[in-house]
């Protein structure tokens, strides 16, 4: 005796699956990026006077995110996790190896780390 599948069956279950596993396959590659650590809301050129670092740190402080900068390109650091936020303070104005995966301008932070 043989069971009869419904084509259609068959079909909407591959469909199902498909629209299951593609956020994986569209799923950005993580990169590493080279720049200044900077804040979204400045940018490569700090409004404040005097320390660079000082006018991030309040930038960030009154809501701004974290940024970095590579070459003329800012891009935006999204990140929740209290350690990379703690490295990305303590590298202000300086150079970081920043890695995640690019959506936009944004950068879906990974890791951070002190350019070599």
């Amino acid at each position: 005796m043989r069971v009869r599948v419904p084509k259609l069956g068959v079909f909407m279950t591959t469909l199902a699956l498909a629209a299951a596993l593609s956020p994986f396959a569209l799923a950005a590659k993580a990169q590493t990026f080279n720049g200044i650590v900077s804040d979204a809301m400045c940018g490569a050129k700090h409004m404040m006077e005097g320390d660079p670092a000082a006018c991030l740190r309040a930038c960030v402080k009154k809501g701004s995110k974290y940024a970095l900068v590579v070459g003329d390109k800012v891009y935006t650091l999204d990140t929740n996790d209290q350690a990379t936020l703690d490295k990305l303070d303590k590298l202000a104005n300086a150079k970081a190896s920043v890695k995640g995966s690019l959506d936009g301008d944004t950068i879906e932070v990974s890791s951070v780390s002190a350019a070599k």
